[in-house]
């Protein structure tokens, strides 16, 4: 399970919402899996993840696009082979239903790369949209 600390705000508001909002859906997708509840609520939870990232990365994109991030088509990448692996996440447990693997995949594919991209990128990021804010 994820728990929010201040070392992954980023300092704009919207961005940090909305990354507590993932780590919320990556954790009940964990808590799916792990204490066997129905298939119906796993693949709800799991379209919630599927959805709710693309809403995100496309905000954060809109906000790059925005503010001229110099770095914008490397982390829209990220942001791609990201999807793909949620995506492909979601076909696993649709075809398979839930698993000590999804569970580590799910770990570390989506929670672990989450926190990294937070504390490497969308920092990054933050830090370009307030510097152009406050001039």
């Amino acid at each position: 399970m994820y728990t929010w600390t201040n070392d992954w705000a980023t300092g704009n508001q919207t961005i940090d919402f909305q990354h507590k909002q993932l780590f919320q859906a990556i954790n009940n997708l964990l808590e799916a899996c792990q204490s066997g509840k129905g298939r119906t609520h796993i693949d709800s939870t799991m379209i919630f993840l599927v959805n709710y990232t693309a809403k995100h990365f496309g905000d954060e994109e809109k906000l790059q696009q925005q503010f001229g991030y110099p770095d914008y088509p490397n982390h829209r990448k990220l942001h791609d082979n990201f999807k793909a692996t949620v995506n492909e996440l979601a076909k696993q447990l649709r075809e398979g239903g839930p698993s000590i693997a999804i569970v580590g995949k799910v770990n570390s594919s989506v929670g672990g790369w989450l926190v990294n991209h937070i504390q490497k990128e969308d920092k990054k990021v933050a830090a370009h949209i307030k510097s152009h804010t406050h001039s």
